[in-house]
């Protein structure tokens, strides 16, 4: 059976925030756990040993796989600001055209610095993302 490596923990986000190397990026870190904290409505959690997740939902495929995610998060790399928001959903995209200097792949966002981006969208992200999980994966 497949085993879900980035499971919730309780690990310490500051311990891990203040393990940031880029004072920059730490910096920014504080900033986004003030944001997703406040506009999520959730405390912040470790997820695995780099993401930072507030909420949770359990997701079931058709293929059978199920796991628990966290609804919302981020990972301040090396490289880049990981964002974590729902995959699938078209209100997304839409965002993502007025949010700023980013790249995106499957489930993450990458920006490099806060600077780069409109905050009040990455609110409406963050609202949107946990409104478009709970819809599509309703707790039981």
């Amino acid at each position: 059976m497949y085993e879900l490596k980035t499971k919730e923990n309780d690990a310490s986000v500051i311990e891990f925030i203040e393990k940031v190397d880029n004072p920059k990026k730490k910096e920014d870190a504080y900033k986004l756990l003030d944001i997703f904290t406040e506009t999520s409505g959730y405390p912040a959690k470790m997820w695995g040993p780099s993401i930072i997740g507030f909420g949770s939902y359990h997701y079931k495929y058709a293929t059978g796989h199920e796991g628990d995610a966290p609804l919302v998060g981020f990972s301040p790399r090396k490289a880049k600001i990981s964002l974590y928001f729902a995959t699938g959903d078209t209100k997304r995209e839409e965002l993502l055209e007025k949010f700023g200097k980013h790249t995106s792949g499957k489930a993450c966002v990458y920006i490099n610095k806060i600077a780069d981006i409109d905050v009040e969208v990455l609110k409406q992200l963050i609202t949107q993302s946990i409104k478009f999980l709970q819809e599509t994966y309703p707790s039981e």
